[in-house]
């Protein structure tokens, strides 16, 4: 799994000025004051200055996670399309200590770390059914089933890439869901990666956002 941050529009002084200018006034830089701005608009939660930053990622992982990650509609997403693409044989298989099960009631879930012994039973089993299913795939595609169609039978841990663009009021929402404590662990590992790279973009908005309790803004 990987994430890489594309491009970016603004900083910490675009929120600064989308702010400022409610009394016609704009700033060529950041000051005192303005860490003090970022911090009020953090803490009493007026979120639309911070909507004028945007990042654009490429992010690369399973389609299980992609799913997930695609609930974020405020957002853009463009992915890699299994109807015109032949995909290749790329899955995920998780490190031993990814591996959980599943304990509690519904709605009350815990996931506690596998035995080494199961984390190796269900790596060698997973590797099984990804052959078995692209195995079929390519024997669809070589008797001339379109890709639209011959895709179904490949599974949830097969890659897939996609390019997301999405302002950083909607992506602090997306890192407070996403890097909390429950959230699925493969979601989580890239949602940190994802705080990492912004960090150093907005290093007074993230850091206030973190003082504020890390929640929608």
């Amino acid at each position: 799994m990987s994430v890489s941050l594309l491009d970016h529009m603004g900083d910490d002084l675009a929120i600064v000025n989308a702010a400022r200018v409610s009394y016609g006034k704009t700033h060529d830089h950041v000051d005192e004051s303005d860490r003090g701005l970022i911090g009020y608009l953090a803490r009493y939660k007026h979120g639309t200055p911070f909507e004028m930053v945007v990042f654009k990622f490429r992010v690369h992982v399973p389609i299980s996670v992609a799913r997930e990650w695609q609930r974020h509609r405020i957002g853009s997403f463009n992915e890699i399309s299994t109807r015109y693409v032949e995909m290749l044989p790329e899955f995920y298989i998780p490190e031993p200590e990814a591996v959980r099960v599943q304990t509690g009631k519904p709605g009350h879930y815990t996931m506690e770390p596998a035995t080494r012994a199961l984390a190796e039973q269900c790596k060698g089993q997973m590797l099984a059914a990804y052959e078995r299913s692209y195995e079929t795939y390519k024997a669809l595609l070589i008797a001339g089933v379109a890709k639209e169609l011959a895709r179904n039978v490949l599974p949830l841990g097969m890659y897939t890439e996609f390019i997301w663009s999405v302002n950083l009021r909607a992506l602090f929402n997306f890192l407070s869901l996403r890097t909390a404590d429950n959230a699925l662990y493969e979601i989580r590992v890239e949602a940190k990666a994802v705080e990492e790279l912004i960090s150093s973009v907005v290093p007074i908005a993230h850091t206030a956002w973190n003082t504020c309790g890390r929640t929608a803004l």
